[in-house]
């Protein structure tokens, strides 16, 4: 795209370009005349780089009229001043404009030198040339890549591998999961719970300590009043002690609800609470002695209400479609006869 349009520079831009890198250039704005590019207007600097930015750009810039500005910084590189590489192209410019700017940028880019700009931006509004406009530019130039949450589990997992202390002695376990030693309180209110003085428990991850505490309890939490305890931006364990009738029987069920609400959470919140969820049940079930009847899963507290859990433990049974039956044959016919023809005949 460089001679896409057979645009060039004038020798007077070009002869600019030579003696604007000393330093007392600090912005030159150049545009497209009689099919070449030329130098509109150029302003010495006056304070550092980002206090002359607004001051000597903005008033620069037209409504309908696309242009280039060519800013220089403060920093250098080992060919002289750094530069930054604007294109402005407004929303309400002529089609024809916008295009013949559009394909005559890599022209005057190439014309002033690539290896001195150190950045381009691009904006069809002033907000999106101005200071902040850029400095949002540059944060978003070196923000890591966006990623699937399979892709952020994954990296995870490999800064929690080279990390690892691998040893004899490490308690860990990478497949199992990771073990956090439960709060003198937390384990207090689980045996509760398995004694029925408590149909509550609420646990959390304490990260930095790498400890399960306790986060709450109460004594007679009914079932549609569930849904209010689970938080929106954190994951966390819920021990709950369902009564119910099924069946004409009155059973007290205790169901264990892992509630983890997707990316409100950080990746290390989800990735540990996950991996502890195991080695918590097998505490809770084998040495506590709590007797889990169903373990849910959720991230959406709307649907946590008494049927919701009745369904769970008790899942409707599907009706056995019957299986087709191949239709008789009509009554009466005897048994069948193979003939064979006689070869004689």
């Amino acid at each position: 795209m460089s001679h896409q349009t057979g645009i060039e520079a004038c020798g007077e831009l070009r002869e600019f370009f030579a003696g604007s890198r000393d330093g007392h250039v600090r912005v030159m704005k150049i545009g497209i005349a009689n099919e070449q590019l030329v130098l509109e207007e150029s302003q010495p600097p006056s304070e550092s780089w980002d206090q002359d930015w607004d001051h000597l750009i903005l008033p620069s810039l037209e409504d309908k009229q696309p242009c280039y500005l060519i800013y220089r910084l403060d920093s250098r590189n080992e060919l002289g001043y750094e530069w930054v590489f604007i294109s402005y192209s407004p929303d309400f410019s002529p089609v024809r404009q916008k295009m013949l700017y559009a394909a005559t940028r890599a022209t005057l880019k190439k014309e002033f030198g690539n290896a001195q700009l150190k950045d381009e931006l691009f904006g069809t509004v002033p907000g999106d040339v101005s200071l902040s406009g850029y400095k949002k530019h540059v944060q978003s130039q070196n923000a890591p890549k966006p990623m699937t949450m399979a892709e952020e589990e994954l990296a995870e997992i490999r800064r929690t591998e080279v990390n690892a202390d691998i040893s004899v002695d490490t308690r860990h376990q990478t497949v199992q999961g990771v073990s956090f030693p439960l709060s003198s309180s937390a384990r207090q209110e689980l045996q509760r719970l398995k004694a029925g003085k408590v149909n509550y428990v609420q646990l959390s991850l304490d990260l930095e300590k790498e400890t399960v505490n306790l986060e709450g309890t109460s004594e007679r939490m009914e079932a549609d009043q569930l849904r209010s305890k689970v938080p929106l931006d954190h994951a966390r364990y819920h021990f709950f002690t369902f009564r119910h009738t099924h069946e004409g029987d009155v059973q007290n069920a205790i169901v264990f609800i892992y509630s983890m609400p997707g990316y409100n959470c950080s990746i290390k919140e989800r990735m540990l609470y996950s991996t502890c969820k195991a080695p918590l049940l097998d505490v809770a079930e084998q040495e506590i002695g709590v007797d889990i009847a169903k373990k849910i899963e959720i991230d959406d507290p709307k649907e946590l209400n008494a049927e919701f859990l009745y369904d769970s433990i008790h899942p409707k049974k599907n009706i056995a479609k019957q299986q087709f039956a191949k239709p008789k044959g009509p009554t009466g016919r005897g048994p069948k006869r193979m003939t064979r023809e006689n070869d004689d005949d």
